[in-house]
């Protein structure tokens, strides 16, 4: 009984070893994928971070309006000025005076719901 005791005892520490050893792998590849992950985050923000600052470079109001210079026979484009923008008074607004609705709105009052 002894002898079958420790055959069972010797079988299930092998089994929690191989176990122990299979789940220490799983753990370690794991952790390296998820190093490659941030490195990959971190080169995407570096990335990020390098074509806003390269927008920003490009939209310079300076190097535009030389493009649009430079464009001009083909574009068009000329500058903007305070005389393009309409005035408060002529926007249009909805009348405040309720035209528009007809009759008395009922609103019912459901308790039950």
């Amino acid at each position: 009984m002894r002898s079958l005791l420790y055959m069972l005892t010797v079988v299930s520490v092998i089994g929690l070893a191989f176990w122990a050893y299979r789940e220490n792998y799983t753990t370690q590849e794991a952790l390296g994928e998820t190093q490659q992950l941030q490195t990959q985050i971190g080169q995407a923000r570096n990335r990020i971070a390098m074509l806003r600052a390269e927008w920003a470079y490009l939209n310079r109001p300076d190097r535009l309006r030389d493009l649009a210079d430079l464009n001009f026979e083909r574009l068009q484009l000329l500058p903007m000025r305070p005389e393009q923008f309409g005035r408060i008074e002529q926007v249009s607004y909805p009348p405040l005076n309720g035209e528009g609705i007809d009759g008395i709105i009922e609103v019912s009052n459901q308790e039950g719901l």
